[in-house]
């Protein structure tokens, strides 16, 4: 902004300089024109003819002549010596500046070639124009000259200059001023973020920023607060991951350390032990399988998709599913259609529910298992399902069986002897199907687990 403004003011100076110019050159040409004319049409009152000498024309001419301010009309005629005889207009002009008192500068005038010219002196400079005249009869050659002191004129521009850059600068500071102050308030809040970032540690993700208004900025707040909401569920996550991994691999690796400090040199008693901690070595083995299966759910590759015959990947299943235990194995629904999944993560998924059926259920027991389709006002879906008839899950605990390490209320019995993580395997397959995994009451009581998967349907 300073240089725009300086760049005004000077553009302004430079403006006003030449409109002195061009008045000047104006003023110069008409003064000339009319002695010229005078020269050509003048008649002398007191002989009623034309003029006998320069002399006698240059003084009837300024006697007729008023001359602006700064201006200077003189008439000079050739004298024995270098310097001129003057003839001028009466006009008050400072004795330091006027030309007529200038005399070296009047005989280099007289004596110079051109119509026109500027004098640049310590006094002042001066712009000034002349009309020779040639003797028509008796007397000396002569000139009329017209000056003008520029001095005054090129003043008032630079007065304006002056004004306008001081008025440039009060500007200046005053937008400087309410700039400093609008954009401190519009940048007070990216301050709070950089301020809240910077106290934002592990253990406290509780801080927030106020959000004020509807711009840009109370966006980038609730933005960067829905950040910190994500990052604090993420921790607590994780903490509550590590917390729960390790309880769930430290109670392995107690009851291997107190066998083996416990263990004798009978045979029998350290087949015993020997096949106690190799029991409990599997089951950590299959906890850091899982816990490795659910790590792969976060990548992209976690699920690859291919045309799949649901009747066929229904019917594998319930053979596969009939081997977990005795039970009263049904294959109910089957969905006669061609869909786009990853047969081994749905196999899985579904072997996972099976299992889960087994162990909340008694031999003889029925379990269904089944495949349907059908439209909604979103497209076609699928639901593949495990429907059981044992005890069902409590209402309390609807919310918590689909988290990692979390158990219902009726598995902490003699059969739970689970890590809590297949249920959360089968949620993480669904998901990376873009679906959902459904907990329903069954008809009759027990459970129903259905993986809901939408937009795989291959003729859609």
């Amino acid at each position: 902004m300073a240089v725009a403004l300086g760049a005004v003011a000077t553009t302004t100076r430079s403006i006003l300089l030449r409109d002195v110019d061009h008045r000047v050159s104006r003023l110069l040409t008409q003064e000339t024109g009319e002695f010229a004319n005078f020269v050509d049409q003048g008649v002398d009152p007191e002989t009623g003819g034309r003029f006998g000498t320069p002399r006698r024309l240059l003084e009837v001419f300024l006697q007729r002549q008023y001359s602006d301010p700064d201006e200077e009309l003189l008439g000079l005629t050739r004298s024995r010596g270098a310097v001129p005889n003057v003839l001028r207009q009466p006009r008050d002009i400072a004795a330091g500046t006027a030309l007529h008192a200038d005399r070296a500068s009047l005989a280099a005038v007289f004596a110079s070639d051109a119509a026109s010219g500027t004098l640049h002196r310590s006094r002042g400079e001066v712009r000034w124009a002349k009309v020779e005249i040639a003797p028509g009869g008796a007397g000396q050659p002569g000139a009329f000259v017209v000056a003008f002191h520029t001095d005054n004129e090129r003043a008032v521009a630079d007065e304006a200059f002056r004004t306008l850059l001081a008025i440039s600068g009060v500007a200046l500071l005053m937008t400087t001023g309410i700039g400093w102050a609008v954009a401190g308030r519009i940048l007070a809040p990216v301050r709070v973020v950089r301020t809240t970032a910077a106290q934002l540690t592990e253990q406290d993700l509780t801080r927030r920023i106020p959000v004020q208004g509807r711009d840009d900025i109370a966006a980038l707040a609730e933005t960067f607060n829905a950040m910190l909401d994500r990052l604090e569920r993420a921790f607590a996550a994780q903490r509550e991951f590590v917390d729960d991994a390790g309880h769930e691999l430290r109670t392995p690796i107690t009851i291997v350390r107190g066998h083996l400090e416990l263990m004798g040199d009978d045979p029998a008693e350290r087949e015993e032990t020997v096949r106690l901690v190799t029991d409990e070595l599997d089951r950590m083995s299959r906890i850091v399988e899982d816990l490795l299966l659910l790590a792969k759910a976060e990548r992209p590759d976690f699920v690859r998709p291919e045309p799949v015959q649901l009747a066929e990947l229904t019917a594998d299943v319930y053979v596969k599913a009939r081997a977990l235990g005795d039970r009263d194995w049904v294959l109910d629904a089957v969905a006669d259609r061609e869909a786009r999944l990853d047969p081994q993560r749905i196999t899985q998924a579904m072997v996972q529910l099976a299992q889960n059926a087994v162990q909340h259920t008694v031999p003889g027991q029925r379990i269904r298992i089944g495949s349907r389709t059908y439209d909604t006002h979103e497209g076609g879906r699928i639901e593949l399902y495990v429907a059981d008839s044992g005890p069902g899950v409590q209402e309390q605990d609807t919310e918590v069986i689909f988290e990692r390490f979390r158990r219902g209320t009726a598995r902490r019995g003699a059969r739970g002897t689970g890590a809590g993580l297949g249920l959360s395997i089968v949620k993480a397959i669904a998901e990376g199907h873009r679906g959902r995994v459904e907990l329903r009451p069954t008809e009759g009581g027990g459970a129903t687990f259905a993986l809901v998967l939408a937009r795989v349907l291959e003729d859609q």
